[in-house]
């Protein structure tokens, strides 16, 4: 039967190693960001895909955290700009991208239509695709 942490003895609790667990615990956290971070990135080049392919956009762009070596975390959203998608069709562009993955929420921005500040942070640092 296993013990649970009321059963242990004082010896038994010296011998555990909170530190050795977290180590153990954040390689666990790392690997699985790090398969999400693959699947995020999956999910961008299909919705630059879509969004080429059904709604004209003539340049699309990943931004934020997934471009960021160490800022994209579990918790992570996927930004994604584009160019060339008439007004009339943006909202249904963003309804298609949102509906790729249950596992992600995906945020469209239309880069003619954003604040200065923003276009300027997706040209500098965002990732074609």
């Amino acid at each position: 039967m296993t013990k649970t942490a009321l059963d242990l003895t004082p010896k038994e609790w010296r011998s555990y190693r909170l530190s050795e667990a977290l180590e153990r615990r954040e390689k666990e956290d790392d690997k699985g960001v790090e398969l999400r971070k693959r699947e995020a990135w999956s999910i961008a080049r299909k919705a630059a895909e879509l969004l080429r392919r059904e709604f004209g956009a003539k340049r699309v762009v990943v931004f934020g955290s997934l471009v960021h070596e160490k800022g994209f975390t579990i918790w992570s959203d996927i930004d994604i700009a584009a160019w060339g998608i008439p007004p009339e069709d943006f909202y249904s562009s963003v309804a298609a991208v949102t509906g790729l993955s249950p596992l992600f929420k995906v945020d469209l921005i239309d880069v003619e239509e954003c604040r200065p500040i923003l276009r300027k942070v997706i040209e500098q640092e965002g990732i074609e695709v």
